[in-house]
């Protein structure tokens, strides 16, 4: 039997599904009335991890993300990763504004998850490793102390927890 037991603390998007979400949302916006004739586009970077919503104006800009976030809510994925940036004006008088996928933990939440583990006095230790958190413990009931207190906090990031040996 191990002595140390641990789990891994993430914050994952599954890109596939975002484009699949975003493909749905623009054939849904293909048949609204309020966006006839109008250039209205949803465009995802995989790379860059940002989605750039085009429309006539702020109002088709506003309505594009509400009709993405409905798709990507019947997905199940995780809408407290998709930051929205302020929105700008573009060329021809038209709105444009990008939404940045947060695919992963930062390091400033993930030292402020450090943070509130140790303040709690758990007899667990965290580690920072890259853009994911490792917690272990020998004991199990601590490792579900832990679990129980990171999912009743709002750190600003979608918490999953995976990787259990």
């Amino acid at each position: 039997m191990a002595t140390e037991f641990s789990f891994d603390v993430v914050s994952k998007v599954d890109f596939t599904l975002v484009d699949e979400s975003i493909q749905n949302a623009l054939r849904e916006i293909s048949n609204r009335y309020d966006f006839k004739d109008t250039k209205s586009d949803i465009t995802f970077d995989r790379k860059a991890a940002a989605i750039t919503l085009s429309s006539s104006d702020e109002y088709k800009v506003k309505a594009l993300f509400d009709a993405l976030l409905t798709r990507l809510s019947k997905r199940n994925i995780p809408l407290k990763n998709f930051q929205p940036q302020k929105m700008e004006s573009a060329l021809g008088g038209t709105a444009r504004q990008l939404v940045k996928v947060q695919n992963g933990i930062p390091q400033d939440k993930a030292k402020e998850i450090v943070r509130c583990v140790k303040d709690n006095k758990l007899k667990a230790t965290v580690a920072i490793q890259g853009d994911a958190l490792r917690v272990t413990s020998r004991s199990k009931d601590e490792l579900q102390a832990v679990m129980s207190l990171l999912r009743g906090q709002d750190f600003g990031v979608t918490l999953q927890f995976d990787n259990f040996r």
